[in-house]
């Protein structure tokens, strides 16, 4: 294995390992880290954690897990992938996680970027920006579990770590490679392990990754690794070739627990177009109206694609949040979900939609998957994924995807054209 990589979430590395099999890595989703050796022809291994907003001790000791099995599949460079919005509160996870890979790996002037510039995310003079609006006023200051009030990645990252937080600059970034690398090396003489860099376009992002070709670590969203790929080619590492995908016959069905303005605009269009929806409140989830059976009952006795969503407004879920405890919702509809999913497939669902980074992370744990290959594109940032023989899946990000997204997903999934 050449590149090993550990993503604080599933969506999101899943969307890592679409770019890197773009880039000609031949790549595997690991969910959790495995117990036994990778295939040796893995040239790119994601070790998928559930870890963006957990306790900040328990997120640093599955992460270092992660990096040590890596290693141990002689992985020579780390990439520490984390969402694009930067989702995480001011005692972490991603500081106190890029600062723990940092020092096991005797890595400083490591890169830190989450720009995303295909899904409308810029770091600009350290300072991230979500299509033309500002991280704190893109809708993000009000998410549930990560809200992002401060848009100075510097300032954010600054309060999780506990040395200083360096910055090349988009004037820096446009000069190319060695101007970067020049400019990681001052920051890492000046005793700066993380250095935030500035990246508007995917040229960026292609000199950073040329940029850190022998940088033990690198941390970023997945855009980030948009030139990794061509450093192992140019050496020839590759061995080539891209994976068949057949599509998957049978029944669908989609669940969605994100509050997303994308993924609420997702299920408005689904239901404006007449498929069968039916909600999920968190009312009926803690009061137990409303369980797993039911709902798999429901979604077997539709036609079309059926969606499952407790896809709420923001103001609904923090009236919720206020009376159960923001923790104690959040767990309820992600054991619903898990086993609303689990009885979906033992009913003879082959192709599951799951919107939402704590959904699909629900999803896949229900189903006990271990590992994903990657299919298709979906959309920017949602692969068509396999997970077993019977069974294909796409795990997305809230706030990613069209508004025909659930639609558009099952027909992907299917083989048909998107």
């Amino acid at each position: 294995m050449l590149l090993g990589c550990i993503g604080d979430d599933f969506t999101g590395s899943s969307d890592l390992g679409a770019t890197l099999t773009r880039g000609g890595m031949r790549t595997v989703q690991y969910v959790g880290v495995p117990d036994g050796p990778a295939d040796p022809g893995v040239e790119a291994g994601i070790v998928a954690l559930k870890s963006r907003s957990i306790p900040v001790a328990e997120a640093v000791a599955q992460s270092l897990a992660a990096l040590d099995w890596l290693r141990a599949q002689g992985c020579g460079q780390i990439l520490f992938k984390y969402c694009s919005t930067f989702d995480s509160t001011p005692q972490g996870n991603i500081g106190p996680v890029a600062e723990a890979l940092a020092e096991a790996l005797d890595a400083s002037g490591v890169i830190v970027c989450p720009a995303f510039p295909a899904a409308g995310r810029a770091v600009f003079q350290g300072h991230l920006f979500v299509a033309d609006r500002l991280l704190s006023e893109s809708g993000m200051e009000a998410h549930p579990i990560t809200p992002m009030t401060d848009p100075d990645l510097r300032r954010w990252l600054a309060r999780q770590t506990r040395g200083p937080v360096g910055h090349v600059p988009a004037s820096v970034v446009f000069d190319g490679a060695a101007a970067i690398g020049a400019a990681l090396a001052a920051e890492q003489g000046l005793g700066r392990r993380l250095v935030i860099a500035d990246a508007v376009r995917d040229a960026d992002l292609m000199a950073l990754g040329e940029a850190a070709a022998e940088a033990p670590l690198i941390t970023g969203g997945s855009g980030i690794a948009l030139g990794l790929p061509a450093n192992f080619a140019v050496r020839g590492l590759l061995a080539g070739g891209e994976a068949q995908w057949d599509g998957q016959a049978g029944r669908a069905a989609a669940l969605s627990g994100s509050c997303s303005a994308a993924t609420r605009g997702q299920v408005a269009a689904h239901i404006a177009s007449g498929a069968p929806a039916r909600e999920v409140t968190a009312l009926a989830a803690m009061t137990g109206e409303v369980d797993a059976p039911a709902l798999a009952d429901w979604a077997a006795a539709q036609d079309g694609l059926p969606l499952i969503y407790s896809s709420a407004d923001p103001e609904t879920v923090r009236e919720a949040q206020e009376t159960w405890g923001g923790a104690e919702v959040a767990a309820r509809l992600e054991a619903l979900f898990a086993e609303t999913a689990r009885l979906l497939v033992a009913g003879g669902v082959t192709r599951l939609i799951a919107a939402g980074g704590e959904t699909s992370g629900a999803v896949v744990e229900g189903l006990g998957l271990t590992q994903l290959a990657f299919g298709p594109d979906i959309a920017t940032g949602v692969p068509a994924l396999r997970a077993g023989p019977e069974l294909a899946i796409a795990l997305k990000s809230g706030n990613f995807g069209e508004a025909d997204f659930f639609e558009r997903a099952d027909r992907v999934l299917a083989g048909e054209a998107g």
